[in-house]
């Protein structure tokens, strides 16, 4: 791989972890207006639509054909239904402390997964890194006052389940991109949980008789412009910026990113929403950067040609 396509995966890969880490304020003020699976409708139905205008107008190339959508099927069913499905009705039952705790080890997941499934090497300073990471996310979550309630086992689980699909989507992907472009993966991804997640939406409110509370949350602007961030920058640009990312390296290495989110939000709590910061935020913070660069600066190839 050339020095710019490995510099484009590296601005991908920190542009997605600046988006997820925003995206929790987003998510906050939608909440605020609206419940988790509505949200999540409405989040895929931005996103759908941001990404069917440019591939209905052939402004991207995306050629699809019956095989080639039944290989991408699987991908989209670990993510983002399955990731963000087990993680909404996760934290139903579990709190968000503990959803970060447990997605904070989606790195250690995919780096088992890719070593059996894809062969991907890690180094002992790689692997030393990336639980630096995760250690580093942990940290601040203990020192926060999180912990794991076993009472919230059935949500335990569930947010086991998700960190898993997301670290299962990270290892397929690496394999599809070498036959399909980010375009073509994101929007297959993309329809399949529009359908489900919009679809549940609806029929939870024809059940319960409340459809015209579905299209209350639109009235309020501040609803609007969280979708619109949540759908098109945190549900579609980061899907294609990660499939990208994975196209051009490790999956061990681009996971790692993911916890970098916990920092962005942590900077963001402090500059827009006026939270403190504390000597733990600091210190967790300098162990999830440093693991990410280990990781993807410490393989075997730039230690030797040194």
């Amino acid at each position: 791989m050339d020095k710019e396509s490995k510099s484009l995966a590296y601005i991908s890969a920190l542009l997605y972890a600046l988006i997820v880490g925003l995206s929790f304020l987003f998510t906050k003020v939608a909440l605020s207006t609206s419940n988790p699976i509505d949200i999540l409708a409405y989040r895929f139905i931005a996103s759908f639509l941001a990404i069917s205008i440019p591939v209905l107008f052939k402004w991207v190339k995306a050629s699809y054909t019956k095989e080639r959508i039944i290989k991408i099927i699987p991908l989209a069913l670990l993510y983002p239904l399955l990731f963000f499905g087990f993680q909404t009705f996760g934290l139903m039952h579990a709190t968000s402390s503990e959803a970060g705790i447990i997605l904070a080890s989606a790195p250690v997941f995919t780096m088992i997964l890719a070593s059996y499934f894809l062969k991907e090497k890690t180094n002992l300073y790689q692997k030393l890194s990336i639980i630096i990471s995760v250690l580093g996310v942990l940290y601040i979550m203990i020192k926060k006052g999180s912990s794991i309630d076993l009472a919230n086992f059935k949500g335990i689980i569930l947010l086991v389940l998700s960190a898993l699909s997301f670290s299962s989507y990270s290892i397929m992907a690496r394999k599809l991109t070498k036959d399909f472009t980010s375009t073509e993966l994101s929007y297959i991804m993309i329809t399949i949980s529009f359908i489900f997640f919009t679809g549940l939406s609806i029929i939870k409110h024809i059940v319960d008789g409340s459809i015209s509370e579905f299209f209350i949350p639109l009235t309020n602007i501040s609803f609007v412009i969280s979708i619109l961030y949540l759908g098109v920058l945190s549900t579609l640009v980061t899907s294609l910026l990660t499939n990208y990312a994975l196209s051009k390296l490790e999956a061990s290495k681009m996971s790692v990113f993911g916890n970098l989110g916990t920092v962005i939000s942590i900077v963001a709590g402090v500059i827009f929403l006026k939270e403190e910061i504390f000597y733990y935020h600091i210190i967790g913070s300098i162990l999830i950067i440093g693991g990410v660069i280990g990781t993807n600066f410490l393989d075997d190839e730039k230690i030797t040609s040194r």
